[in-house]
């Protein structure tokens, strides 16, 4: 089996996630990377879309994910990576990292970041 990968890295959106009602209220902005494992040998055959990610997709995807306020990153990531294997039969694994941007913790720190992979 083939372990070919579409990434989108460093897509940003402003959001309101956050365990605090505050966060949730002001929001943040937080950056989202996405890789979907898969096989490209019919886009290698064919020049055809229809066999692989269309990044375009996956965006509007993330985006769509990003909007729903959520308590936990954790929360936002899993559901990426249900839609990801709904909406993308051939894939075979997801790795979904959400980082927030300046977290609202009484230190200097750039980002928080949680990482998810799964696989079916």
């Amino acid at each position: 089996m083939n372990k070919d990968i579409v990434a989108l890295e460093g897509m940003e959106f402003y959001a309101f996630h956050g365990f605090y009602e505050e966060e949730r209220e002001k929001g943040n902005h937080f950056v989202v990377d996405a890789a979907l494992t898969t096989s490209f040998d019919q886009a290698a055959d064919t020049d055809e879309l229809s066999g692989t990610v269309n990044y375009e997709e996956l965006h509007s995807l993330v985006q769509k994910e990003m909007e729903i306020p959520s308590k936990l990153l954790e929360h936002v990531a899993g559901r990426i990576i249900n839609k990801c294997f709904e909406s993308f039969p051939h894939v075979t694994e997801v790795k979904v990292s959400v980082a927030k941007k300046n977290p609202p913790i009484k230190a200097k720190i750039e980002q928080s970041k949680i990482t998810m992979v799964r696989a079916r």
